[in-house]
């Protein structure tokens, strides 16, 4: 795959950029483009620029039966979960709840990529994330957090799990990124700039702070994951998090995955979960979040999906194939 062959050529084990590669092709087929292939070209520039080190040897320990600690030693979120997953999924099973904490990763792409491979082996998990300082926090118009999402999910008998992955922010860093790149202003609302005054221009809002959905409520959750993702981790804060899109320091972020096995507790969870959700969208027109990436990944298999031409030429440069 192009994608692989531009990570490995780029500095990173096989193994790592099997996992980058993936993730960021899940996120593209399920339609998220903003952490799907674009997201990818981040990784590629972290490893040049030595953010992300695309051989670190992540060591996970077991502080007790049902905690998995993992220090991802400056390279990839995703490297130390692969290696545990079946191992996670049988302890919660097992005890009916497991946890993942990992500390000194280079940020992830959408939480749900963790989530919801969870979903679909059976297990109800809850993820948090955080990274560099990017959002206001309550009070305040100075960034303190990232913008740190979280992500829910469960299985759904016969069906495509939910799957709820959505960062404390009114918008994600990336969206501010492309309309700076494109030239377009911003909503009102998103972000204010580095004097705290509410600001629609993108590059202003790079240079202050990103705003909280709902207010300080939405602070509030950033707050929550912050304590999840890093306290617990023992992960860099977010206010002592490098950046990631410059400079040569990992940011060093932190990632909590929770699951638990809701069997054991009702055994018809699945089949439950299916009626609530049927009620929920015919009778009371709700949008379940997880069925659409569901039908896009299907079509994706089907027909693969268009990505922008610069895209498709950064990686293919790093591949050392033509573009």
């Amino acid at each position: 795959m192009l994608c692989e062959r531009a990570a490995v050529a780029t500095g990173a084990t096989e193994e790592v950029a099997r996992s980058l590669a993936r993730s960021a092709v899940t996120a593209e087929a399920e339609g998220h483009a903003l952490m799907g292939l674009a997201h990818f070209t981040g990784y590629l520039d972290a490893m040049e620029a030595g953010r992300l080190d695309g051989v670190a040897e992540p060591v996970t320990t077991r502080p007790a039966l049902a905690l998995y600690l993992a220090d991802a030693r400056g390279g990839s979120a995703y490297t130390a979960f692969d290696r545990v997953f079946d191992d996670l999924a049988r302890t919660a099973r097992l005890f009916g709840i497991a946890l993942f904490s990992q500390k000194n990763a280079y940020t992830s792409g959408a939480l749900g990529y963790f989530t919801g491979r969870l979903a679909r082996a059976g297990l109800v998990s809850i993820a948090a994330t955080n990274g560099p300082a990017l959002l206001a926090g309550s009070g305040s118009s100075r960034p303190v957090y990232c913008t740190n999402p979280m992500s829910f999910a469960a299985p759904v008998a016969d069906g495509p799990p939910l799957v709820i992955d959505q960062s404390s922010s009114a918008t994600a860093f990336a969206s501010i990124r492309k309309a700076a790149t494109e030239g377009r202003d911003i909503p009102e609302g998103w972000a204010v700039d580095d004097r705290g005054r509410p600001t629609i221009d993108p590059n202003e809002a790079m240079k202050g702070a990103l705003l909280a959905f709902g207010g300080e409520r939405g602070a509030n959750v950033a707050l929550m994951v912050e304590v999840l993702a890093a306290g617990v981790s023992g992960a860099n804060w977010s206010l002592d998090a490098p950046g990631f899109a410059s400079g040569s320091q990992n940011p060093g972020t932190g990632l909590f995955i929770l699951a638990l096995d809701p069997k054991l507790l009702e055994p018809g969870f699945e089949t439950r979960m299916q009626r609530q959700m049927e009620r929920l969208r015919l009778d009371y027109g709700v949008h379940i979040p997880g069925g659409g990436k569901d039908l896009a990944r299907a079509r994706a298999a089907a027909g693969g999906f268009d990505i922008p031409r610069a895209t498709y030429n950064r990686i293919a440069r790093s591949a050392g194939g033509s573009v």
